[in-house]
């Protein structure tokens, strides 16, 4: 077996052909966009190497030049000094089923990043967000995969685990109808927060990009404020962010709450874009781009993607988030043709055991479940999972 690393175009374009090999005969899949990735290893693009993060890509033949996997490893310079060991990360794993191939994969990922002081890898991850390309999948395999979220086939787990990778956290996804009553506990407090609390919920639309990015922040400075490793956002990181967004946002979906005009939560859904990505074969060219217009416009996708709740802490735990979501179903009731009938929860670990009881007090149905592995290099160390968000 031979590791090719990713050195200029040709091999980069070889890269990115691994997975029709993986996928060729599975019509579940739905290839992540090109340019998503590129974009993730652009040092022009991703922060994180201005910040002294590093990379390598491969690409893996057999002995008769054919395909078998590829793989990513990176050293975040952040989370590599976090943990209880300097840890790296691997990630965009794709492999046939064949678990000595795995290994070689595993083997190549390991010896650079050790070479490079890790002392333990996670995978498969992103070097950036946990938004996206996070976690392996080890339960349904039968939908399609939403946008920007891992896929892969039934055997990875088996991959992993007989390579010596234990579970660092299991991450859940969560299914709702979108116009299911909430439970009548939700209403009660909705109606609390609102007639007694002075509490006030609305949608974005109206609102400048940056009237959004200022709110967006406050909330989220509110609510994560105090956490460990915790860096406030900037009114300029902020407004990134929504302007990121921008192509792909339905102001009727992303919900702000307010006490007395000042934000307390917001609830950021997105249309499931691979209900639209699904035409174009994951690459964004001008071509793509027009089909993505038009899917749009035609309002294809029936699916939300609830991307993140946030509530300021002095609010977590009086209902708010329940309240926003029961003030969604209302207004998409409302409507004589909803555009959107379903609703998804983006991933939530089971180390934030809070936010889980939410989503399952809210009728959310666990309908996907993944795993973020960790391998420690020296075999003898005690393994530990990821901590439970207090």
């Amino acid at each position: 077996m031979r590791a090719i690393k990713v050195s200029d175009k040709s091999t980069l374009h070889k890269w990115h052909k691994v997975p029709s090999k993986i996928y060729a005969n599975d019509p579940n899949y739905i290839p992540h966009l090109r340019q998503d990735i590129d974009k993730v290893f652009d040092p022009a693009k991703n922060k994180l190497y201005r910040d002294g993060g590093v990379s390598e890509l491969w690409y893996f033949t057999n002995d008769e030049g054919a395909m078998i996997g590829r793989v990513a490893a990176f050293i975040h310079p952040k989370t590599s000094k976090t943990e209880d060991q300097p840890t790296g990360g691997l990630g965009f794993f794709e492999c046939i089923e064949e678990q000595a191939a795995a290994d070689f994969i595993f083997d190549t990922a390991r010896q650079w990043l050790a070479e490079r002081g890790m002392e333990a890898m996670d995978g498969p991850i992103n070097f950036g967000e946990r938004n996206q390309f996070w976690g392996c999948l080890t339960k349904n395999f039968e939908d399609p995969n939403s946008y920007a979220m891992n896929y892969n086939p039934p055997y990875y787990p088996k991959l992993f685990e007989a390579y010596g990778f234990k579970t660092y956290f299991e991450q859940y996804l969560y299914f709702r109808d979108a116009l299911m009553p909430v439970q009548p506990i939700f209403i009660r407090k909705y109606r609390q927060l609102t007639e007694e609390h002075e509490m006030t919920i609305r949608d974005v639309k109206g609102m400048s990009m940056e009237e959004i990015a200022e709110a967006f922040r406050t909330v989220y400075n509110g609510a994560w404020g105090g956490h460990a490793n915790f860096k406030a956002m900037s009114a300029r990181g902020a407004q990134k962010i929504i302007k990121s967004m921008k192509p792909v946002i339905d102001p009727r979906i992303i919900l702000f709450a307010y006490h007395k005009g000042e934000p307390i939560g917001f609830y950021v859904n997105i249309p499931e874009l691979n209900e639209i990505f699904c035409y174009v074969n994951g690459n964004l060219n001008w071509w793509g781009k027009l089909i993505f217009l038009y899917h749009k416009w035609r309002g294809t996708p029936k699916t939300m993607v609830g991307i993140v709740f946030g509530v300021v802490r002095d609010w977590q735990g009086k209902g708010v988030e329940g309240a926003m979501i029961k003030h969604m179903g209302d207004v998409l009731q409302k409507v004589k043709n909803p555009p959107y009938t379903k609703t998804v929860l983006q991933w939530i670990g089971d180390f934030n055991p809070k936010m889980l009881k939410v989503c399952e007090n809210l009728g959310g149905r666990r309908y996907r479940e993944m795993k973020t592995y960790r391998y420690l290099f020296d075999r003898e160390k005690e393994f530990k999972r990821c901590p439970i968000v207090s």
